[in-house]
């Protein structure tokens, strides 16, 4: 029998959305752990707020609001606002009843430097970490690291002279999108700067690349599960990988650890700085002018340390394709790192969730 298609709703509904979400769904154990971490940030939570005026939106539900984001890689803050009103999978995450207003997003905006002065996302991101040593899933002793081009919010357009004065500028032909021709002039990083975002450096990943305007991100990884231990977003120089790498190792890994490395870190500075932290660098071997030998290549460790360093790949990539990192929405480096922090949340909590459902 065909049924009708009724057009008139309901006029009341005792359904939730906690009804309506499925026991089983992947999102049920990501939202417990999530929760379970932030309740570690209560007293910052606190610090953050005046005890009197009118109450804002919960920090909670901006960083939870922050990690959907992510999972579900919705491309901006207004478009989640927009989602918010109709997505029962959203409001549900984020403990909303069916008839509450949803929040607009300003809201993101102008909690963003409340956030940076206190440093939340970093520690929300060191907070999942713990979760992660607490469950066991995190190795202590092996670890790899490895660097990527994130692309800046600036176009290329906008990286004129430093010495060139607005004035000094030929009217535009179109004020929204003027016409820029770049044969025949030299850019260099030294010479300009983009006048949107300053921090921003022209760099390409490889010869015969193009150069973008982009920031340089840095992480290292543990090797039992392939969890990120830390993510370092910095101005992206020739140095950048190696200096960024070494100051990530000092800050969490031990002597006596071993770290994996693609060929870019086969650099004497970066050996030699290593071996001054008691840490022994697997980086790949160069069949030419090598900055490791047979001492380190001979070990069973060493290959084991090759074959895995290569997952790091796979959190780059699930950041980019996933989590909308690809190209950072914000600008200067501090905000691209506090972006970066909550990408790297979001994957930890969704690989330590299976994780932990496997074990």
């Amino acid at each position: 029998m065909r049924g009708d298609d009724t057009k008139q709703a309901t006029l009341f509904s005792l359904v939730s959305p906690e009804q309506r979400v499925p026991a089983d769904h992947p999102l049920r154990p990501i939202k417990a752990l999530t929760e379970r971490v932030l309740s570690t940030l209560s007293r910052t939570f606190g610090r953050m707020y005046s005890k009197t005026g009118r109450p804002s939106i919960p920090p909670e539900r901006l960083l939870k609001a922050q990690i959907l984001i992510a999972l579900y890689s919705v491309r901006s803050d207004r478009m989640f606002c927009e989602q918010l009103d109709y997505n029962l999978l959203f409001r549900w995450f984020l403990d909303m009843t069916m008839d509450e207003p949803g929040f607009d997003h300003s809201s993101f905006s102008k909690n963003r430097d409340r956030l940076l002065e206190h440093e939340v996302a970093a520690k929300f991101f060191a907070a999942v970490v713990d979760e992660a040593r607490a469950l066991k899933l995190m190795s202590n002793d092996h670890f790899s690291v490895d660097g990527t081009l994130i692309e800046a919010w600036a176009s290329l357009k906008s990286f004129r002279p430093k010495a060139e004065k607005p004035e000094d500028r030929d009217p535009p032909d179109d004020p929204s999108n003027p016409t820029v021709n770049f044969h025949g002039e030299k850019r260099r990083n030294d010479t300009h700067a983009s006048t949107t975002d300053p921090e921003a450096r022209l760099a390409r990943k490889g010869n015969g690349k193009e150069a973008k305007l982009s920031f340089s991100a840095h992480a290292l990884m543990e090797n039992r599960n392939g969890l990120l231990v830390d993510l370092s977003v910095g101005v992206a120089t020739g140095t950048a990988e190696r200096e960024h790498a070494l100051a990530l190792l000092e800050k969490h890994v031990a002597a006596g650890s071993t770290v994996g490395g693609d060929k870019g870190y086969n650099q004497r500075a970066f050996v030699a700085g290593c071996r001054d932290l008691g840490i022994t660098p697997h980086v790949a071997e160069k069949a030419k002018h090598s900055a490791i030998d047979g001492r380190t290549t001979r070990h069973r460790g060493y290959l084991w340390s090759m074959r895995i360093r290569k997952r790091i790949e796979e959190i780059f990539g699930w950041s980019k394709a996933t989590g909308g990192f690809r190209r950072t929405r914000f600008r200067g480096v501090k905000r691209t790192q506090q972006a970066g922090y909550f990408v790297g949340a979001a994957l930890n909590l969704l690989r330590i969730t299976r994780l932990a459902t496997i074990g």
